[in-house]
């Protein structure tokens, strides 16, 4: 009798341990099944709505059975919330069309950007090298900033129009500039395996001026094939 007591309570204990273990591994498994819905859900929010065809954008090529198109935007970075704007990159937005079973495996380094007929074509970058470098033309701070001036002591002079004075430091919240990288972050060409049409921004470090540039090249060499596009600066 002992021994049945004994072995219905271990069974029993046997019996709340794989319950415990098992409530546990669902859990896990849940949490792994959101992460990766959340992962997805971050993937598919990058990119820009593509335009209604091929022919709305600048210029147009083939490369296989997809339609490459793109436009130059200079140094502004465009997003439906605004328009940013980068001093150290220029920026061109492309769009992938063709049919729906054409799978397309995108990367931003597929592409590089010839100016002005170099020979060495500038490989794209990845979106967040633009980061420290990003401006909001239409942001001012909160309270305007002064300038100091070396000469404004005893004159009773604002020290702004004084040759003297020093450029105002101007500090961008963290909280802005965050929001700026996710703008960016979203209007960026998505990458990985995507079915067209999809479109998005990619990114070369140019720190001339667009006025400078007379003729411009973006060269594309990926999953579809090879397209050489003539833009206009």
């Amino acid at each position: 009798m002992q021994f049945s007591l004994q072995s219905r309570a271990g069974g029993v204990i046997a019996m709340v341990l794989t319950a415990v273990l098992c409530q546990g591994a669902r859990g896990q498994d849940a949490q792994s099944k959101d992460a990766q819905s959340k992962d997805a859900q971050i993937r598919e929010a990058k990119g820009l709505p593509p335009r209604a065809t091929p022919a709305d954008y600048q210029t147009h090529a083939l490369a296989g059975a997809v339609t490459i198109a793109a436009e130059f935007t200079g140094h502004s970075i465009t997003s439906p919330q605004s328009v940013l704007a980068t001093e150290d990159y220029v920026v061109v937005e492309v769009g992938f069309f063709g049919p729906p079973e054409a799978q397309l495996k995108l990367s931003y380094e597929d592409f590089s950007l010839r100016i002005n007929g170099k020979k060495t074509a500038l490989p794209a970058r990845p979106y967040a090298s633009v980061f420290k470098s990003l401006k909001d033309p239409e942001w001012q701070p909160a309270v305007p900033v002064e300038s100091k001036s070396k000469t404004s002591l005893g004159t009773g002079g604002g020290g702004q129009n004084d040759p003297g004075s020093t450029p105002p430091v101007v500090h961008v919240p963290i909280e802005v500039e965050r929001g700026w990288e996710l703008r960016v972050q979203k209007a960026t060409l998505p990458e990985g395996e995507r079915v067209p049409p999809v479109a998005g921004l990619i990114f070369f470090q140019y720190h001339g001026k667009s006025d400078n540039i007379d003729s411009i090249e973006l060269l594309y060499t990926g999953s579809a094939g090879k397209a050489t596009l003539k833009l206009h600066p």
